[in-house]
């Protein structure tokens, strides 16, 4: 059988950069669970922070703030924002972050907002977070951009010395919004490299706001060596994938969902081992793909590319990184073998420096066969998520 890809083949079991030593063994015939998932390092390399908060949060500063919500109860804000329900399409979904976007005008709802998504997400195990936000949608109430910036910087430094979590930060450009705006936000990624940001997207609706308008913002990007990616091939075709790997130097995808289509761009990606960031859940809701059986996930992963799991919004899509694994697993037929190469694809995926992602990654190996091993000792009862 020809290789696909270095250390990474289907067919390996357990965790790939483990996999030379001799002294490895594959993971054991264990069964799949929401509690082996939960307990299991992970990473979320695709979470927006306005689209990440807490019900209770959002009303407790609508309350404060005097904003006008449209619903004071968390069940009917949750019907509001269409939360974890199916959207029409990407445009009906991104209706929910207005109301989101209407808290997140003051420094301290920023902090809270930051804070408490980080402390979410290391509640689940998740070892290392990605958090993305365009400063841009956050000025209506006369902060700065700096400011945002650093709101956001200190609610994630707080909820690392409280958990320890690994964190960075990912501005966004906005396609339907000027590029003269994004070449502003380029700037300030550029300002804040090294304290705190570390990579630079281009979010909003793909539909008539190719990626190539932004170019100039993802230039002053590469010629700084900072990281990017962008959201790419969910709403749109993979003409969408192109423009940004080929126009922005994009060093990951947001979605890829429609990558598939493209046979010879799909064996590019392969090749050069760009990632993609999956949102498996996310892509039902907002119409990318009709159900979850017909989500190309499985079939990325069979064929060899470098796929990562995430959440998108924690909060509208309703669901954490063990949710998207256990429908992963559920829904899609991936295997404890498969889902652990994913994990671990994660973190070699993230926007860290290379001696410290070597490190991490050294930890991490270690954790996941420790997690097998304590669960290969318990009596094999399947505990379905709730």
């Amino acid at each position: 059988m020809a290789s696909i890809r270095d250390d990474e083949l289907p067919s390996s079991t357990g965790i790939p950069s483990a996999a030379r030593r001799a002294d490895w063994a594959p993971p054991p015939a264990i069964p799949v669970t929401e509690e082996l998932l939960h307990a299991l390092p992970k990473t979320d390399l695709h979470c927006h922070l306005d689209g990440s908060m807490r019900l209770k949060t959002i009303l407790e500063l609508g309350e404060q703030q005097k904003v006008k919500l449209p619903a004071d109860t968390e069940d009917g804000l949750a019907r509001a924002i269409h939360m974890g329900e199916v959207c029409k399409n990407l445009e009906d979904y991104l209706v929910a972050f207005d109301v989101t976007l209407s808290v997140l005008q003051t420094a301290e709802a920023l902090y809270r907002s930051a804070y408490e998504l980080a402390v979410d997400a290391a509640a689940e195990n998740v070892r290392y977070l990605e958090v993305r936000y365009s400063p841009a949608l956050h000025l209506q109430k006369g902060l700065k951009m700096t400011t945002v910036i650093d709101s956001v910087l200190e609610g994630l430094r707080v909820a690392k010395r409280e958990t320890g979590i690994k964190y960075g930060v990912i501005i966004c450009g906005i396609r339907h919004i000027n590029p003269q705006t994004s070449m502003r936000l380029a700037e300030l990624s550029v300002a804040y490299k090294n304290r705190g940001v570390i990579g630079f997207d281009l979010a909003g609706a793909e539909a008539n706001f190719p990626a190539k308008d932004h170019k100039d913002a993802f230039q002053l990007i590469l010629k700084n060596n900072v990281n990017c990616t962008a959201h790419a091939g969910e709403a749109f075709g993979p003409e969408s994938i192109s423009q940004a790997i080929h126009y922005l130097g994009a060093h990951r995808i947001g979605h890829g969902t429609r990558l598939r289509e493209d046979g010879d761009l799909l064996n590019y990606v392969n090749d050069h081992r760009i990632p993609l960031e999956v949102c498996p859940t996310s892509n039902v809701q907002t119409g990318a793909v009709p159900s979850l059986d017909a989500h190309p996930l499985k079939f990325y992963f069979d064929y060899g590319l470098r796929v990562t799991i995430n959440t998108d919004n924690r909060l509208i899509t309703d669901t954490t990184v063990t949710k998207e694994l256990w429908v992963a697993h559920k829904e899609l037929g991936l295997a404890l073998e498969d889902l652990t190469t994913i994990l671990v694809s994660g973190f070699k995926s993230a926007f860290l420096p290379f001696r410290e992602k070597q490190d991490l990654l050294r930890q991490v190996n270690e954790e996941i066969a420790q997690t097998l091993a304590a669960f290969e000792k318990r009596p094999h009862s399947v505990k379905q998520p709730a």
